[in-house]
């Protein structure tokens, strides 16, 4: 969008460093991709040439695989069930999981993945772990996979979730 605004303005990225006091090797990251830029920062960037940013919010289904699907779905059922109590019994368990899950797990993101679920559960982060059980983003999903939580939903509350899983 920067780029477009860019071109439509005849406005170079020296020119746009000058308008806006942004240095130019930050704008070339932020063409290139190679920088994030905020929301506030690129309407900032347009104002500077004459336009504003116009952020519409709409609920998007994100495309998940099945297995990623289904993954969601138990975590999500797990969610329901975490609160201070539940992680207090869980806590045995889910200390154990990330030990026997190091020994399986080779590559990253995944050992680096298996290291932040230990952090999480050593500070007892329960709305970290909310996060992660729910989370949509591309870093819960790769989270999820090498998830500490087997063996905390009853086979019943298994067969539930996976039967309306499908």
């Amino acid at each position: 969008m920067l780029r477009e605004v860019m071109l439509k303005t005849s406005t170079t990225q020296s020119g746009l460093s000058r308008l806006s006091g942004v240095r130019q090797p930050s704008i070339s990251g932020f063409l290139s991709g190679k920088v994030d830029l905020s929301d506030d920062q690129l309407d900032r960037l347009l104002s500077c040439m004459g336009f504003r940013l116009e952020v519409v919010r709409r609920p998007v289904v994100p495309q998940l695989t099945r297995s990623e699907r289904r993954s969601w779905q138990l975590h999500r059922r797990l969610s329901t069930l975490l609160n201070h109590l539940s992680f207090e019994g869980w806590r045995p368990t889910l200390e154990r999981n990330p030990d026997r899950l190091s020994d399986r797990v080779t590559g990253q993101p995944h050992e680096r993945n298996v290291d932040r679920w230990r952090q999480l559960i050593e500070r007892g982060d329960l709305p970290g772990l909310h996060r992660v059980l729910t989370g949509l983003d591309r870093d819960s999903i790769e989270m999820r996979e090498v998830s500490p939580m087997g063996g905390l939903l009853t086979r019943e509350q298994r067969d539930e979730v996976m039967a309306v899983a499908g």
